[in-house]
């Protein structure tokens, strides 16, 4: 891939109570760039600077791709972006600029290969009977927008078709089937959550622990994999956005659009 006379702009949700959240976004823009893949490589935020609406005026290139650093079409990547970057649609003409609106990272399907990665990962090392197992996909869930969630149930499906589990379902913050209930969901006697998130801020790190009922504090307490819970033994692993092989799927949108939008890259 060159794209020497393009940029690229990373979009991500960022935070103003958590500094993790940021970082995965930092990780990959500063991967791409190390790469030299693009004239210019910027990163954007909702609740941080720079953000969303600022992050053109720093872009000198005439073509411009922007990636939603987000784990699915959702309400922020049909919505809140494109009304904040002044987007018509996926392609924008903008004082003789060409904006590419690419598709979230999230989508890709290389994500089921991170998921797995992480579920594995989480285990080190650890011998289980993987039938008498069960795989948690945990999500944040909206009212605002159902596509939230249809990715999520989507990977779910792709890894049950592996059967490398045996059992494999999603569940989510707030809405049904719920993490808080997730011994009624299950009754295998060894639980893995893998958190669809981009970074470890506050839902991962300090929402999901609590209605698991795993830590009630993760900064003071901490948390030991595996922990012996309710009859069972659970596995928590990170949040996907630090996967390294995520800038490698941010790049992969972009060579996406270029197949089926009609952008020709140099």
């Amino acid at each position: 891939m060159n794209y020497q006379d393009a940029a690229l702009v990373l979009a991500g949700h960022g935070s103003t109570l958590n500094s993790e959240s940021s970082t995965p976004t930092y990780l990959h823009a500063d991967e791409i760039r190390r790469r030299g893949v693009f004239a210019e490589v910027h990163e954007c935020f909702w609740k941080e600077e720079p953000h969303f609406r600022d992050v053109l005026r720093q872009v000198d290139s005439k073509r411009i791709y922007v990636v939603p650093n987000f784990i699915s079409e959702g309400y922020f990547t049909e919505n809140v972006i494109p009304r904040e970057l002044s987007l018509t649609g996926r392609i924008t003409n903008n004082e003789e600029r060409e904006i590419y609106y690419c598709d979230p990272v999230g989508v890709h399907s290389r994500m089921t290969e991170v998921l797995l990665g992480r579920a594995e990962t989480v285990l080190e090392g650890a011998t289980i009977d993987l039938a008498e197992t069960c795989l948690f996909i945990a999500g944040h869930g909206t009212s605002q927008n159902q596509n939230s969630t249809k990715i999520i149930y989507h990977q779910v499906e792709l890894i049950r078709a592996r059967k490398l589990y045996g059992e494999c379902q999603a569940f989510f913050m707030e809405q049904p089937p719920l993490m808080k209930d997730w011994p009624d969901l299950t009754a295998k006697k060894n639980v893995i959550v893998v958190p669809f998130f981009i970074s470890d801020g506050l839902h991962s790190f300090e929402d999901i622990p609590v209605l698991l009922e795993i830590s009630n504090d993760m900064k003071k307490e901490g948390f030991r994999n595996p922990t012996e819970i309710k009859g069972r033994r659970l596995w928590y692993a990170t949040a996907l956005g630090s996967e390294p092989l995520i800038a490698d799927v941010i790049l992969d949108q972009v060579k996406f659009f270029d197949e089926h939008y009609g952008s020709v890259s140099a």
